[in-house]
């Protein structure tokens, strides 16, 4: 013999000196690490959940990461998404996370694919992948994802985060149900909120992240139990965690039943009504002369013209940053319960007994959403609201955000 035990023919000393935490688990061994050696993940989305489920599986040593992301890294998201930094605000986000993973582990192979993912590319790019982690936002990629696994047989890790929640489960494994059987149709666009538009506690998509790792972990490895067929629940705030077994592979689902109608990929921001890259919905509901330009809002502040500037977002919104004499008026206040909110809050409206233009009262929201619904619903209930007194409502197209783009570049966005 020379010398040489059998696990370092299979495993470097390096390997062995790296992974030797969890070569001594009994449940490991040598064996799960060179199973996970040899599996390729592909990561789609690079942001709160997919950096920290790369963090993992890079640390852990899976042989082959790959990172699909087609947006770049922004001041916004250093807040969760970890594997970014500073210095590479502006870099291509898949660009960026490559970068820090062979900082960690420059054994692990990486792949960076700088796209949106599409009915076009995504079996091309799916195919030479073990396990997909779905770390994405929008309904129109995860149904996507979904029917492409489903086509290719491959197991999806499924993640969300938003508030102070989590979401966790393993669609299309072991002949558990995938994302069609559980929701065959898609929500309304304007029903879905994502943490651009509601918010995210950062370390709440580095808990769900980390746990996608440890997912995948267990599905390349063949230890375990994943979330086939379960889904978990983190609640932040009250620190709890809840499964809930989920319905079963669907015989009738349309892509993994008995007699799927589904064989190829269809067009999915038609299916859904939103498109993938859409970071937030866009509502359109009043027509063009109800709405006024940023611009146009400037004149009327320059003119000294008398007017209204109501602000209808939340008040921890409104805290943030506000324009000068608007009034804060949420929007939920408005829908439940508009005459006597309206009566109590628009006061300096009903007092107004000119005779001459009307009454101009003008709607911000952060991004022009918002906005629209108020102002629908204030003309809905004119004259129960203002009874004689003549009012002209319009909104401002693009809120907030796009007074910042044009008009103040100082005035901070979120």
């Amino acid at each position: 013999m020379d010398g040489s035990s059998d696990c370092s023919a299979k495993l470097s000393k390096e390997e062995i000196g790296r992974y030797g935490r969890q070569l001594i688990l009994p449940e490991w061994g040598v064996k799960s690490q060179l199973l996970l050696k040899s599996t390729s993940v592909l990561i789609v989305g690079v942001g709160g959940l997919g950096c920290p489920a790369a963090l993992h599986l890079a640390a852990a040593g899976v042989g082959h990461v790959g990172l699909l992301d087609y947006d770049s890294v922004e001041l916004s998201n250093l807040h969760r998404q970890v594997l970014h930094t500073e210095q590479r605000v502006g870099v291509q986000k898949a660009e960026s996370a490559k970068l820090s993973i062979h900082s960690l582990n420059s054994s692990v192979q990486v792949s960076t694919h700088c796209c949106l993912l599409s009915r076009t590319n995504a079996l091309d790019l799916l195919k030479s992948y073990d396990v997909i982690l779905d770390c994405t936002d929008n309904v129109a990629t995860r149904y996507l994802l979904n029917d492409a696994c489903v086509l290719l047989q491959k197991p999806l890790v499924s993640g969300s985060a938003l508030r102070f929640e989590g979401q966790l489960t393993v669609y299309g494994y072991k002949g558990g149900p995938c994302y069609r059987c559980l929701f065959p149709t898609p929500p309304p666009p304007h029903t879905v909120t994502n943490c651009s538009e509601g918010g995210v506690l950062g370390a709440v998509p580095g808990v769900i992240g980390t746990m996608q790792a440890t997912e995948a972990i267990k599905i390349a490895t063949q230890i375990g139990n994943p979330l086939s067929g379960r889904l978990l629940m983190y609640d932040a705030l009250m620190c709890t965690f809840r499964t809930i077994k989920l319905r079963p592979q669907q015989p009738q689902c349309v892509v993994c039943g008995e007699n799927p109608s589904i064989k190829e990929l269809i067009d999915y921001e038609l299916f859904c009504g939103s498109r993938a890259d859409d970071k937030s919905c866009h509502v359109s509901i009043l027509r063009d002369e109800e709405r006024m330009s940023c611009k146009e809002y400037m004149g009327v502040v320059k003119s000294s013209r008398t007017h209204l500037l109501l602000d209808v977002r939340e008040p921890v919104e409104f805290e943030i940053c506000h324009l000068p004499k608007s009034l804060n008026y949420p929007l939920r206040s408005l829908e439940s319960d508009p005459v006597s909110n309206c009566r109590e809050r628009l006061s300096w409206i009903l007092e107004q007994q000119s005779l001459g233009d009307p009454v101009l009262v003008c709607v911000v929201c952060r991004r022009g959403n918002d906005s629209q619904l108020a102002v629908r619903k204030l003309k809905d209930q004119s004259d129960s609201l203002f009874g004689a007194v003549a009012v002209e409502i319009k909104d401002i197209v693009g809120g907030l955000t796009e007074w910042s783009n044009t008009i103040d570049q100082t005035f901070p966005k979120y």
